[in-house]
């Protein structure tokens, strides 16, 4: 089958290590279900494992994506839940010591099959396309989670996006408009600030700019570049939300600020099969769509990590499959 996988990692050259072609089908263990994946989309994480990063070299070779949507064994139109617990496992996903990421331990999505366990399958409503559901289960199920489980929010909220642009950020625009808060966002761009305005987002400075007011809480996946701006910009007894670092950790952590105003700073990651359930559940109701910035045929593969590298992208890569 046609995949997108690494071999030899590069920490200091990723892109260098991303191989495009034919790997092995992978095999289904008990317990475990095949999907045939018509579309799968592209995360940071990809870049992450390129470097080496969570995944050493005793695992190699390994198939990347985290994401993707196709079909099952039956014929139903399902997508793929990315997070692997351990067996047994009842609890939050998120919690679990032993839980992992498809691409991590087990073969993942950019490749024509994948396969994984039963309870990681989640149908697909019509109301979706593919592609649009191959968005979901990393960038858009992490938003979710962020917004509407961690935030500790309301709708009417005012909560501010930092780096506008990236997979995460547009979807906390598209949910948040759709929810019912007040969205503000902050990009070095103009245009993904014009961009995020078309979106949805009430406002957009540049960043670091001095916001007109406090916000009640922060979604922070930047890091380093944004944090001392993320706890400036927070009411008191506000929350900042991190779910990243892209730009590095945090050169301080302020925790001065943290204490003197009754600063809430929450870690997040990823999100649970039921509040990926729910989160298609809010798309059907709303309308609300994930934001694609482009499409490309699997055997491109490298044109769609090469844009996700060097910043170009508003929204997610798509690859397709079929």
């Amino acid at each position: 089958m046609l995949a997108a996988s690494v071999t030899q990692t590069s920490p200091t050259d990723p892109l260098s290590a991303l191989e495009v072609g034919e790997r092995p089908a992978p095999q289904a263990p008990d317990g475990w279900v095949r999907v045939r994946l018509e579309a799968a989309s592209l995360n940071h994480h990809d870049l992450w494992s390129l470097r080496g990063v969570g995944l050493p070299d005793e695992r190699l070779p390994m198939v990347l994506g985290c994401d993707g949507a196709g079909t099952d064994e039956d014929g139903r139109d399902v997508l793929v839940h990315a997070v692997v617990t351990s067996p047994g496992w009842t609890g939050d996903d998120t919690l679990d010591p032993g839980r992992s990421l498809l691409s991590e331990r087990y073969q993942g999505t950019l490749a024509e099959e994948v396969v994984v366990p039963a309870r990681n399958v989640v149908p697909r409503p019509p109301e979706l396309s593919a592609a649009e559901a191959a968005c979901l289960p990393t960038a858009w199920l992490t938003a979710y989670r962020m917004l509407f489980t961690q935030s500790g929010t309301a709708p009417g909220s005012t909560v501010l996006v930092q780096g506008a642009g990236g997979g995460v950020a547009t979807a906390l625009v598209v949910l948040g408009r759709a929810a019912g808060y007040r969205v503000w966002v902050t990009s070095r761009s103009e245009e993904k600030r014009e961009r995020a305005l078309a979106l949805g987002a009430h406002a957009a400075f540049a960043t670091g700019e001095r916001l007109p007011g406090r916000v009640d809480a922060v979604m922070e996946t930047v890091g380093e570049a944004t944090w001392a701006h993320s706890l400036r910009s927070l009411r008191p007894g506000g929350t900042v939300v991190v779910a990243g670092a892209t730009s590095g950790p945090a050169p301080s952590a302020e925790l001065q600020r943290v204490f003197f105003l009754g600063l809430r700073v929450v870690g997040s990651t990823m999100g649970t099969r039921e509040e990926l359930v729910r989160l298609l559940d809010l798309l059907v109701a709303t309308g609300a769509r994930p934001v694609v910035d482009r499409e490309l045929p699997l055997a491109r593969a490298a044109e769609g990590f090469a844009a996700m590298a060097a910043g170009e992208l508003f929204g997610k890569v798509v690859l397709r499959t079929r």
